[in-house]
């Protein structure tokens, strides 16, 4: 059901999105891209990819913004994807806050499952893999699920279950979650009953920068309403560069 044709229900006051900062993932994709190259030259595993240092400035800038706000506007809950560099941009967000030693992990948060394509770029699948990159272009990016990983619509039925708990448990709160790009949009898909095309032109016309912030507020009906949609702000604040 659209949350935007529901009847009256119970809801976080605002729910706050927030994009890690630039990650050394992000860093060596872009070098592997610039270079031609198929692989990213990185070491660690998804889940362990630390932020770069662009990340750490990035994150400090949401721990200003956060001092900036109102204590009515700050956040009173707190969730992280348990991968390293959103829990870490929450951490370095937060240090300052009561609410630092309070950050709940939900690995429903976690950046999408690239399975045999995670650390490929487009050059490295189409060599090593052109049967399924002929599938995926048949199928599309938001349906295509790589062997042993996720397709969006996969990442956006956990993002149904974490919101169904986030209503029921969270009601008249201000939350914020600290994850993931796919994540990110597979909350618009659902809270605004998107449709494919719709979503994937804003993914491509609208790229979300590293820490950038989207916000959903609480209607009358308890509908939540987007308010704003990847605000760099918070990297402006530091002079932190608006990566992507």
């Amino acid at each position: 059901m659209s949350d935007i044709s529901a009847g009256k229900r119970r809801a976080p006051q605002e729910l706050v999105l927030v994009r890690h900062g630039e990650s050394a993932g992000n860093v060596a994709d872009r070098v592997a891209r610039e270079k031609g190259l198929g692989h990213l030259e990185i070491d660690t595993r998804d889940a362990d990819t630390p932020l770069s240092p662009d990340g750490r400035h990035q994150a400090e800038g949401v721990g200003k913004f956060l001092a900036s706000l109102s204590q009515q506007e700050r956040p009173s809950i707190v969730l992280a994807s348990p991968y390293r560099r959103a829990s870490e941009t929450a951490r370095i967000a937060l240090a300052n806050s009561d609410l630092a030693d309070r950050i709940v992990t939900d690995e429903r948060l976690r950046e999408r499952d690239l399975g045999i394509f995670d650390g490929l770029t487009g050059a490295g699948i189409r060599e090593k893999y052109p049967e399924e990159s002929q599938r995926r272009a048949h199928e599309g990016k938001f349906y295509y699920r790589p062997p042993g990983g996720e397709s969006w619509t996969d990442v956006a039925l956990r993002v149904r279950s974490v919101l169904g708990d986030i209503r029921s448990e969270y009601d008249g709160e201000r939350v914020w979650i600290f994850s993931h790009q796919a994540v990110i949009m597979s909350f618009r898909y659902v809270l605004e009953d998107l449709e494919e095309k719709t979503l994937l032109g804003i993914d491509t016309d609208t790229p979300m920068a590293n820490c950038s912030r989207t916000v959903y507020r609480r209607t009358a009906d308890g509908s939540l309403q987007l308010a704003v949609y990847a605000d760099t702000t918070a990297g402006a604040l530091v002079d932190a560069p608006a990566n992507l």
